[in-house]
């Protein structure tokens, strides 16, 4: 199955670079390409791509509401933000308005690739580098609403460890080393935390774990 993607940046080299990337790789087709949001979510509309590269900082509609749109629309297009290291206050706008993916500009194509397909197939990524800086930027603001800690009422205790370790960062692989249990044991879990959270992905048991109060700033 090929994985239908539009490219969304307002600099034609950053699309061009992915463009001839993707031309070489046989499950990934780049179905069209936008300049600013507004387009993005026009091709979105119109062609129903599995996945949406999204840069954040274009004219006219950015990419924040762009991600905003497209992930509140009837179709099922998933959308992979592609940042810099000082777009903080617009990946944390991004996360929350629906973003399964966040990926630095310099990261290596086939990295990108990777993330593409992780995204298309239901899972969400973070890069590491995004990940620290997000944290950083979370633990910074103060709570827009209180703690949600009502809503982790249905998880167990060992549950609640496996959010924790989601909130800080961790992969499937790393959280099961940090709790001695088998990644299959860990994918799980998490599996069930997304159900009795009614969380779309990885990504948003990351913002729940911090509107919780589950990490601690110092983490």
């Amino acid at each position: 199955m090929t994985i239908r993607v539009v490219l969304t940046d307002d600099q034609p080299l950053v699309r061009a670079a992915l463009q001839m990337v993707i031309t070489d790789t046989a499950d990934i087709e780049v179905v069209g390409e936008a300049g600013d949001g507004a387009e993005a979510v026009r091709l979105t509309e119109e062609l129903a791509p599995d996945v949406v590269v999204m840069d954040l900082r274009m004219p006219g509609m950015d990419g924040i509401e762009a991600t905003r749109l497209i992930t509140k629309g009837t179709g099922s297009a998933r959308v992979v933000v592609l940042t810099t290291f000082d777009d903080d206050d617009y990946v944390y706008g991004a996360l929350h308005a629906g973003a399964s993916g966040f990926l630095v500009k310099d990261m290596a194509l086939d990295d990108i690739l990777s993330a593409i397909r992780i995204v298309a197939a239901g899972d969400a990524l973070i890069a590491p580098a995004v990940t620290r800086r997000l944290i950083k930027e979370f633990t910074a603001r103060p709570a827009a609403s209180p703690p949600r800690r009502a809503e982790l009422g249905a998880i167990t205790a060992r549950e609640r460890e496996v959010l924790t370790l989601v909130g800080r960062g961790l992969s499937n692989t790393e959280i099961a080393g940090e709790l001695c249990i088998s990644i299959a044991t860990a994918k799980t879990y998490l599996t069930r935390l997304l159900a009795k959270l009614d969380a779309r992905d990885r990504v948003q048991l990351v913002i729940l774990a911090y509107e919780a109060g589950l990490v601690a700033t110092s983490q």
